[in-house]
């Protein structure tokens, strides 16, 4: 089991920056890829961003691409996601994912086995 924590959510004017951690722990050696999915009310789980633990190549929404940047501390087991000019359209709940095993795509929350329990963003228009 890897259990995780979201941080740094809050409530932001648009324009502004907000940076979201999510340190993991418990099996972390087990950890293929850590992602940022999102939802806001009444709609569905949005992947947001994704990482792969070992080589680092990340994946990003299109609608994020240029805004949002995903990073790793390995040493830390963390994951991190810096969103710079945030619109009010990207107001919801984030959440931290973990896959455990190897999947050729991560941009499903599917593919994600650990979950954390979510960080709520606002921004205000």
């Amino acid at each position: 089991q890897v259990h995780l924590v979201e941080s740094g959510g809050g409530l932001v004017q648009a324009g502004g920056s907000l940076r979201l951690s999510c340190p993991a722990s418990g099996h972390t050696f087990r950890i293929s890829a850590m992602g940022w999915f999102r939802q806001a009310p009444g709609k569905g789980r949005e992947f947001v961003a994704a990482i792969r633990w070992n080589y680092g190549s990340t994946y990003y929404a299109d609608s994020v691409k240029g805004r949002f940047t995903i990073s790793k501390d390995s040493a830390k087991n963390t994951v991190y996601l810096q969103m710079n000019s945030l619109k009010p359209e990207d107001t919801a709940l984030y959440y931290c994912a973990a896959a455990l095993s190897y999947q050729t795509d991560y941009t499903g929350p599917g593919k994600y086995d650990q979950w954390g329990q979510g960080t709520q963003v606002t921004v205000s228009s």
